[in-house]
């Protein structure tokens, strides 16, 4: 396995580990490529603009998150490649490796109910 596979995992799964950042992500995720401003983000998770800047911080720092400037703002959005490289690394041996489609769990493992 690629170290450097496993190191961007645990840096995302670590950064999504805290509550707020992971509001945060799953909030960012919803609101699709286009992303959200700060202001929005921290109205719509309930987190005071200098708390919600430390938790983008880590997310962008785990490559989870994306920023971009607009006229006065900074819009942030979910780095969705960043987020499938993430799901596929956690299944990637699912069903001991058999082809199965990890989002549909009854389809996996060789569960026939």
């Amino acid at each position: 396995m690629d170290s450097n596979l496993v190191v961007r995992a645990l840096g995302a799964l670590g950064a999504l580990a805290h509550e707020s950042r992971l509001a945060v992500f799953r909030t960012l995720v919803v609101a699709g490529p286009d992303g959200m401003a700060a202001g929005e983000i921290a109205q719509q998770v309930g987190l005071a603009p200098s708390s919600l800047s430390f938790h983008l911080k880590d997310l962008a720092h785990a490559e989870l998150v994306t920023a971009r400037q607009e006229g006065r703002f900074v819009f942030y959005s979910a780095n969705f490649e960043a987020m499938n490289r993430l799901i596929g690394f956690l299944t990637e041996n699912c069903c001991a490796g058999a082809p199965c489609d990890a989002s549909h769990p009854s389809d996996c493992c060789g569960d026939t109910a």
